[in-house]
């Protein structure tokens, strides 16, 4: 499919070949929640952790006598059911992490692209560049482009300038293509690639393409 390319100026420079094998698929949203949950449990700390009765600080003498009291036959106030206690079955440290293939994740990430295509929230843009490294100015280039929510991937390295001047932007992510993924590109309305971002992802999935020209 072709596309349009943009500047920041919002003029016009040229056009430019999507492949469908990337972005012309039809979005499994099982596919997408799969890949998200798998993103979200993977950076999940896993730090929590409550005292249980073995390391709670209380007193291990037996605090009444075994018979005579009328209350049941206590031994220790570590155990739960006691103020001060310990947390019966509370949370450990532990990997909320859970596994999915590298052929799936890449498949996830080629459905995200074609879901945002298919909505015709793909925009691809000539550079990003900011000679001023301004916020203001940079912001004013938004809004003349109707970028309110977006995602901007560009390629192996940002431009300083411009990666600076967009960090203060609300609802504005700047990302080179190593760190594309999933639960990025579908949390912001409009996903921008760099015609560099383009390059890096037909060279990224460069066999799933010759493999969709051949079955043809």
């Amino acid at each position: 499919m072709k596309t349009n390319v943009t500047t920041l100026e919002a003029k016009a420079a040229g056009e430019i070949e999507l492949a469908d094998a990337i972005y012309g698929l039809d979005p499994r949203s099982d596919i997408l929640h799969r890949m998200v949950r798998w993103q979200q449990l993977k950076r999940m700390a896993g730090t929590h952790h409550a005292q249980d009765r073995s390391e709670v600080s209380v007193t291990g003498k037996k605090f009444q006598k075994q018979k005579g009291s009328g209350n049941a036959r206590h031994g220790d106030k570590s155990a739960p059911q006691f103020r001060g206690g310990g947390k019966a079955f509370g949370p450990k440290p532990r990997s909320h992490a859970i596994d999915l293939t590298k052929k799936f994740r890449a498949l996830a990430l080629r459905h995200a692209l074609s879901a945002k295509a298919k909505a015709g929230d793909i925009v691809v843009l000539d550079a990003t560049a900011s000679a001023e490294g301004k916020t203001g100015a940079l912001k004013k280039q938004f809004a003349t482009l109707g970028w309110k929510s977006a995602l901007i991937i560009d390629g192996a390295a940002l431009d300083d300038g411009f990666a600076r001047a967009a960090r203060n932007i609300p609802h504005i992510d700047v990302l080179p293509i190593a760190g594309i993924n999933v639960y990025d590109i579908l949390r912001r309305e409009k996903l921008v690639l760099t015609k560099a971002a383009v390059e890096a992802l037909d060279v990224r999935f460069a066999d799933v393409t010759a493999k969709a020209a051949e079955a043809k």
